[in-house]
C-alpha cells in the first residue's frame, strides 16, 4: 500500500517566515509560543544518561552545519522535501546516510541503495516499526490501520488480513469484473477530474460493493481523503516535537482539526459498516462481496472491533484512490509531453485490441503481451512514485549500519525518490524513457516488489505491506 502520504508539499520553514502557505501565520505564532515549553522539555530530556549515551551515537553520524536552537534543521527542508533532502544529502552525507534534527527528532535520510537494503532487508526486524503521530492516531483510531500501525501483533495481524483476505488476486479480479459490469459511458470531462472520479470510483466499489457517483457522495469521499492527505502531509508541529503532546491543551489545540475530520469519517464509516451488516445477516451466507463484507466475516476470528474495521476501511479508500490517480495522472503528463511515445503506445494498442472492443480488460492486456504499456507504467513510477519518501520508518533497536550505530527511537527516512533518479545508476536518470524497462533494456528485470534497492515504488521488507 501507498503512502501518498508525504507526497504532497510539506510547509518549510521559510514558508511560515515568509507567510506563503494559508497556515503559515498559525503555525508560526503556534511555534512562537511553544518555544519555551520546547526548550524546557529538551532540557528535562537531556538530562537522562539514556539520552547522552543516544545523543554520543548520533553525533557520530554525518550531518549538515546550520543546525538552528529549537528547531534544528527544519529550516533547510522546503515544500518538495524529497527534493531538500537529495540536495543536502548530495553534499553531507557518508554511505548514503545523513542525520537531520527536524525539531526535536533525529532523523536518519538514507539516500544510497546499499544503505536502503540494510535498513529494509539486512535489518528490516529492527526498522519494522512506524514513527508516532498523533494526527494518524486521530484519523486511523489508534493507528489500528495496516499503514501506521506500530510493529507488534496487531500489525502482524492486520497485515495477514491485508494480504490473505483483502488483497488477493482472486478478490481483485472478482471487484475489477463487477465494475466492469456496472460501468456506464461519460462524457470527457477535465483529465485530472476524470481521472480522480474513475479511481475513487473504483476504489468505492472494491471496498463496498457501491458506486457513489448516483447518490452525489463521491465528492464527499474525494474530500475527506484530501482531507487526510493534507493533515499528514502538511507540518505538524506534534510531529517534530512530540513531547508537547503530553500537554493537554497544545494537544487538544494542534489536533483539533484531525479530530474534526475523523468525526466525519466516523460518520460515513458507521453508516458504510451498518448498511453491510443488515445485507450479510438478510443473505443467510451468500459470498461476500466487498471487502467490507470480508472484514465483517473475519470480525470474531481475527477479534476486531468496530474501530479495527474502520480503520482498515479508511485507508484503503485514502491510499487506493489518491495513488492510483497520482500515477494515472502522471503517465497522462508524461505521454503528453512525449508525443512519439504516446503515438508508439497508441499503435501497439490499436494493433493488439479488436477495433470494435469498447472496453479493454486485465486479460486483453495480459495475453496480447503489452511489454511497452507495463514499461510506460514502470517509468512513470520511477519518476513519480506515490509515496517519493516512503512511510518513515522507526529503529526499535540499536543497529549497525555501514559502521554507524543507530540508536534505538531513530526516525529513519529512505528517499525512494532520489534513488530512483540517481545519475549514477540510471542513463539519462531525468528522461522519461520507458524502453529501459522493455527487453534489452537496462533495467529490464526490474519489478515494483523491491528486489532492487534503486527502484522502489512501493517499498520492501518487513513493512512492505504498509508502504
Amino acid at each position: 500500500m501507498v503512502q501518498s502520504l508525504q507526497g504532497v508539499h510539506q510547509l518549510g520553514l521559510h514558508e511560515l517566515l515568509h507567510g506563503s502557505h494559508p497556515q503559515a501565520a498559525l503555525v508560526f505564532y503556534a511555534l512562537l509560543l511553544a518555544c519555551p515549553v520546547i526548550i524546557l522539555l529538551l532540557r528535562l530530556a537531556m538530562s537522562s544518561p539514556a539520552v547522552r549515551a543516544r545523543e554520543q551515537l548520533l553525533s557520530r553520524l554525518p550531518s549538515p552545519p546550520g543546525r538552528l536552537p529549537v528547531i534544528g534543521h527544519l529550516h533547510l527542508v522546503g515544500a518538495l522535501p524529497h527534493v531538500s533532502l537529495r540536495d543536502l544529502a548530495a553534499k553531507h552525507s557518508h554511505d548514503g546516510l545523513m542525520l537531520l534534527r527536524l525539531g526535536a527528532v533525529p532523523t536518519l535520510v538514507v539516500s544510497s541503495p546499499r544503505a536502503a537494503q540494510a535498513v529494509l532487508r539486512t535489518h528490516d526486524h529492527v526498522f519494522a516499526s512506524r514513527a508516532h503521530s498523533p494526527v494518524a492516531d486521530i484519523l486511523f483510531y489508534g493507528s489500528s490501520d495496516v499503514a501506521f500501525a506500530p510493529y507488534g501483533e496487531h500489525w502482524r495481524q492486520v497485515k495477514k488480513i491485508a494480504t490473505t483476505h483483502l488483497l488477493t488476486n482472486k478478490k481483485v479480479r472478482l471487484a475489477m469484473a463487477k465494475i466492469r459490469k456496472a460501468a456506464a459511458a461519460g462524457m470527457a470531462i477535465n483529465l485530472s477530474d476524470l481521472l480522480n472520479s474513475f479511481t475513487n470510483n473504483i476504489v468505492c466499489h472494491a471496498v463496498s460493493g457501491k458506486f457513489y457517483r448516483e447518490e452525489g457522495q463521491n465528492e464527499l469521499f474525494r474530500e475527506l481523503v484530501e482531507a487526510n492527505i493534507s493533515l499528514k502531509g502538511g507540518f505538524n508541529l506534534e510531529d517534530y516535537f512530540p513531547g508537547l503532546v503530553k500537554l493537554d491543551i497544545i494537544k487538544r489545540i494542534v489536533c483539533a482539526k484531525a479530530r474534526k475530520v475523523n468525526k466525519r469519517w466516523n460518520k460515513l464509516l458507521d453508516k458504510l459498516i451498518d448498511d453491510h451488516e443488515r445485507r450479510l445477516a438478510s443473505q443467510h451466507g451468500d459470498e461476500e462481496s466487498d471487502f467490507i463484507d470480508v472484514l465483517l466475516s473475519i470480525q470474531e476470528e481475527y477479534n476486531l472491533t468496530r474501530d479495527h474495521i474502520k480503520a482498515q476501511v479508511e485507508i484503503m479508500f485514502e491510499a487506493g484512490t489518491d495513488t492510483s490517480f497520482v500515477v494515472l495522472e502522471y503517465a497522462m503528463i508524461k505521454l503528453m509531453q512525449n508525443p512519439n511515445i504516446m503515438t508508439k503506445l497508441q499503435t501497439q494498442l490499436r494493433m493488439a485490441i479488436p477495433k470494435m472492443k469498447e472496453m479493454v480488460t486485465e486479460d486483453d492486456l495480459n495475453i496480447n503481451d503489452m511489454a511497452f504499456l507495463k514499461a510506460v507504467i514502470k517509468e512513470t513510477l520511477r519518476l513519480h512514485a506515490p509515496a517519493p519518501l516512503l512511510v518513515p520508518h522507526l529503529s526499535m533497536a540499536d543497529c549497525d549500519i555501514e559502521g554507524y550505530i543507530i540508536p534505538s527511537g531513530t526516525r529513519v527516512i529512505i528517499n525512494a525518490w532520489a534513488l530512483a533518479r540517481d545519475p549514477s545508476h540510471w542513463d539519462r536518470a531525468e528522461g522519461f524513457l520507458p524502453e529501459r524497462f522493455m527487453e534489452g533494456g537496462s533495467t529490464f528485470s526490474m519489478d515494483y516488489r523491491g528486489n532492487d534497492f534503486i527502484y522502489l515504488p512501493f517499498g520492501t521488507g518487513e513493512g512492505y505491506a504498509q508502504v
